[in-house]
């Protein structure tokens, strides 16, 4: 019996511990946002700085969503890359918010995994939907063994790819 009561006593702190961490983690998304909204006031913004509108669609129990929101905030040119060429838009899904008609408006870029981005034009179409996995390391630690993470330059060839200028014809015509 008594090791019965050690046992349980060892679970109920261990879950307290857990949960405890939980509630203070990182929290970049708001569940309770209305995503539409969201949505529909940076297109607005969008459209009237020249810009796209870059949608990042993940959680807060979603560590590479937050392992990529930090590398934006500690790498100056992936901020400026953002900040010059986009409004950007954190788009809460998980296992109680859904965002279906996000979801659907978006195109389901939920079916690649998370984070997933989507850009889209001053007018609220869908550009583009890409996976992220496409933009992580390949780089091989000393381990041997394959990193973590996102990769600065695959990230900003995607960003650079997207902007207002790069998917304007006019761009590209011999003057």
């Amino acid at each position: 019996m008594k090791k019965i009561l050690i046992l349980l006593t060892a679970i109920f702190i261990s879950t307290a511990s857990f949960s405890q961490t939980k509630k203070e983690g990182v929290h970049i998304y708001n569940p309770e946002a209305n995503a539409m909204a969201d949505l529909k006031a940076a297109t607005e913004k969008a459209a009237k700085a020249n810009k796209h509108v870059l949608v990042q669609v993940g959680g807060n129990w979603c560590t590479w969503c937050i392992a990529f929101h930090n590398l934006v905030d500690s790498t100056p040119v992936l901020k400026q890359a953002i900040n010059d060429n986009y409004e950007y838009v954190l788009v809460n899904w998980d296992k109680d918010h859904h965002n279906d008609e996000a979801m659907k408006y978006l195109g389901f870029p939920n079916r690649f995994g998370y984070p997933v981005f989507v850009v889209l034009d001053g007018k609220g179409k869908v550009l583009h939907i890409e996976n992220s996995a496409y933009l992580e390391t390949d780089e091989v630690g000393t381990d041997g063994k394959k990193k973590v993470g996102h990769d600065v330059k695959k990230t900003i060839s995607f960003l650079k790819g997207w902007t207002v200028a790069a998917v304007n014809p006019d761009t590209y015509k011999a003057k």
